[in-house]
């Protein structure tokens, strides 16, 4: 564990130089990165698929200790839309994201999870090639995981009205909210495609396909909470932090004088 600290601690003081460096360089040049004309500016809209491995252990237990489905398979993979925001060398990632609902049944009661999630990453372009850009990034990320109960063996024993209002049932959803930091690395290589002038602008189109890597840090957890957010005490609690990759695809351009 204290390696792993020591790592991130270095990675992290390495990104803030290399930030520090750009923009005091940049500064000398051009008084600040947003000084600039509207050249050398870029950016991607893309969709992203993300492997993160989520523990489901504790919520099992807990479900299957109240006689209730449990789930025999896991919630890792990430379907995201993000943007790139390209500045000369910074670059700024944003983004959102869901997993799909894993689902379990039994006994007229259905348990199904998933998560979401937005983050925003801030790295620098250490690739002076045009096709091709290789960054390291630093980022939050917040989250939340969902458990919704339906006990259609309570709710649909009746089609009276009046009886359904009265009914008992265990039908709920729970969330956790999460807070991350994101460390890691990304490459993006551009497909170019035809450009397009406008009056004095070119704008440079493409089609990126990256790949991004690195380490999810589950620095804070919340409560659980059920509906009309009550909190609740003594929820599985696992820490979620775990390695993670991604892989995009999307349109990008750059302005061109």
């Amino acid at each position: 564990m204290k390696s792993l600290f020591t790592f991130f601690a270095t990675f992290s003081l390495l990104l803030l130089a290399c930030l520090a460096q750009a923009q005091d360089s940049d500064t000398t040049k051009k008084s600040g990165w947003f000084s600039h004309d509207m050249h050398d500016i870029a950016g991607t809209a893309q969709i992203q698929a993300t492997y993160r491995y989520t523990s489901m252990g504790p919520l099992n237990r807990m479900l299957g200790a109240d006689h209730l489905p449990y789930f025999t398979s896991n919630n890792n993979i990430w379907l995201n839309l993000s943007m790139n925001h390209i500045h000369n060398q910074l670059i700024v990632e944003d983004g959102i994201g869901f997993t799909p609902w894993t689902t379990a049944t039994g006994n007229g009661i259905k348990t199904r999870f998933n998560q979401y999630q937005a983050f925003l990453k801030f790295g620098y372009n250490v690739s002076h090639n045009t096709d091709l850009r290789l960054f390291p990034f630093a980022g939050v990320n917040v989250s939340a995981q969902v458990l919704n109960i339906e006990d259609d063996a309570h709710i649909k024993s009746t089609a009276n009205f009046s009886d359904e209002l009265t009914t008992s049932s265990i039908s709920k959803t729970f969330y956790q909210p999460n807070f991350g930091i994101e460390l890691g690395g990304g490459m993006d290589y551009l497909i170019k495609m035809k450009e397009k002038t406008m009056d004095c602008v070119t704008i440079e189109r493409s089609i990126p396909i990256g790949i991004r890597a690195g380490y999810y840090i589950n620095a804070a957890r919340g409560q659980w909470r059920v509906d009309n957010h009550y909190r609740l005490d003594d929820g599985p609690d696992k820490n979620q932090s775990a390695f993670f990759v991604s892989v995009n695809i999307g349109l990008g351009y750059e302005v061109k004088k």
